[in-house]
């Protein structure tokens, strides 16, 4: 075989992270090195692969089909490997898991001592947007994303259907009172989002069309909308995993319990299609959707 795996793994990280810098930095190895690899690839193959200008990286003919092969082999390579694990519990390597803020808090943290006892070799690594990323672009191997998934190029595992809620604290209706119909609520504070904007759209009836809450306060982080909410600022419009252990302590009140039209936000964890998925990440989502399905 004229190609090394070196030389594989250099020329697909190379196109996953557009460029050689970025390659090397997620190889932990020099620019140089990595060039190198990939210089060595290409004389083997006596081809261009990858198109070189000042601004970036364009795969040729030859490498698009080049590319499609050498991801096969690195991940039958990977696949065979983890194959001769013992158990799962010797699975070892990092994930890089990316979600909104909220999730990350209320629902990951909580589980992170279970899952680190049953797979004490795995490093995790959470990051959080609030805002959808591309997840070559942050080497990210798992995302947890909410609503509809348009990204043709991802693969999408439910692991949950959250349900929304409408609350407020019991300061706040003690000292503005309860609001019966959904036209009262423009009478009140309503707490919301600046982005994504439809998600001040309220499972409510009004005039025979879904409730638009103009929030007199916005936020992007539903953490920050769930602590004005506590705080006695206003009321809002949050999803079950976020004000659960709330309602159940008595600091949030759900409201328009008889009226509320059951709506559900959908949550998957996603991550870019492949041939085989690397064990620790098919491990970890394995775990949470044994542990949100409660949830489905």
């Amino acid at each position: 075989m004229k190609s090394t795996i070196e030389e594989l793994h250099a020329f697909v990280t190379i196109v996953d992270t557009g460029s050689i810098v970025m390659a090397a930095e997620r190889l932990q190895q020099t620019t140089s090195g990595v060039s190198r690899a990939l210089k060595r690839l290409e004389n083997k193959l006596n081809v261009t692969l990858l198109e070189r200008t000042t601004r970036k990286l364009k795969l040729t003919q030859e490498g698009q089909l080049f590319l499609a092969k050498a991801r096969k082999i690195l991940n039958d390579l990977t696949e065979a490997e983890d194959g001769l694990l013992k158990a799962d519990a010797d699975t070892s390597g990092l994930i890089r898991i990316d979600s909104a803020t909220p999730f990350v808090l209320h629902v990951i943290v909580p589980l992170m001592h279970e899952f680190m006892q049953l797979y004490p070799n795995i490093e995790i690594e959470l990051n959080n947007h609030d805002q959808v990323i591309d997840l070559l672009e942050y080497k990210t191997d798992l995302a947890i994303r909410f609503g509809e998934l348009h990204d043709s190029s991802l693969h999408a595992k439910l692991l949950c259907r959250s349900r929304l809620y409408i609350v407020a604290s019991p300061d706040y209706l003690a000292q503005y009172g309860t609001p019966h119909s959904s036209a009262e609520l423009y009478s009140h504070t309503l707490l919301g989002f600046s982005q994504p904007t439809h998600l001040n759209t309220w499972p409510l009836e009004f005039k025979g069309e879904d409730f638009i809450a103009h929030p007199k306060i916005k936020a992007s982080n539903g953490e920050t909308v769930r602590q004005l909410a506590l705080q006695g600022v206003g009321m809002t419009c949050l999803s079950r995993f976020l004000v659960e252990d709330d309602l159940r302590a008595g600091r949030l009140v759900a409201l328009f319990e008889e009226q509320i039209r059951l709506d559900y936000q959908h949550i998957h964890a996603v991550y870019y299609r492949q041939e085989h998925l690397p064990k620790r990440v098919r491990l970890f989502i394995e775990f949470m959707t044994q542990k949100l399905s409660k949830y489905l």
